[in-house]
């Protein structure tokens, strides 16, 4: 139970409560650059963890159950932090939820699927979703770091309506699938 990649996988999720505190100060640049490595640190160990797992043969219930445990986590307190410190704010506040409330919907039917014993399969799009999100939360915590560089939280905002947009197919696509196993 406790091999690496779980290990690996725990380690995220007792981050993100530092993560979360280098970004409770919205202009301390310091904060959002140390944030920022760490940010890039806990997305480095969710590749290695799958890496790990598929590679040693050490695929675990837990670690199937932990690893987008800790991703849902992530994203959530960042998004989060991001709004509070109005990082993101004005209209990009809904991309942000629109992702929230995915995130939300997906696990909850994951779980309702799962009591069905019907697995739904992470599809292509949804891993192009997820580098996507990454990719503009980082992007956006780098913009904390660096102000100056106006252009860095603008792609990262344009990534976020990018992810936002993959987000409403994505979560249609499974909706659709846990819509056929529903009663009428």
């Amino acid at each position: 139970m406790l091999t690496l990649p779980n290990l690996l996988t725990l380690s995220r999720i007792f981050a993100v409560p530092l993560l979360v505190a280098l970004l409770w100060w919205p202009r301390w640049e310091l904060g959002y650059g140390i944030a920022f490595v760490l940010y890039c640190i806990i997305g480095f160990t969710d590749y290695l963890d799958g890496y790990l797992a598929r590679a040693q043969g050490t695929v675990s219930r837990l670690g199937v159950f932990l690893d987008p445990i800790a991703d849902k986590i992530m994203v959530a307190a960042v998004i989060l932090m991001l709004v509070g410190t109005r990082d993101i704010a004005g209209i990009h506040v809904i991309a942000a939820l629109v992702i929230l409330l995915r995130e939300i919907m997906v696990s909850g039917l994951r779980e309702f699927l799962g009591a069905l014993s019907v697995s739904v399969p992470v599809s292509r799009l949804a891993k192009w979703k997820t580098t996507l999100q990454l990719v503009a939360l980082g992007g956006l915590i780098l913009g904390g770091a660096l102000p100056d560089l106006l252009w860095i939280k603008t792609v990262s905002l344009a990534a976020l309506w990018g992810a936002a947009a993959l987000t409403l197919v994505t979560g249609w696509d499974y909706l659709r699938v846990g819509l056929n196993h529903m009663d009428s």
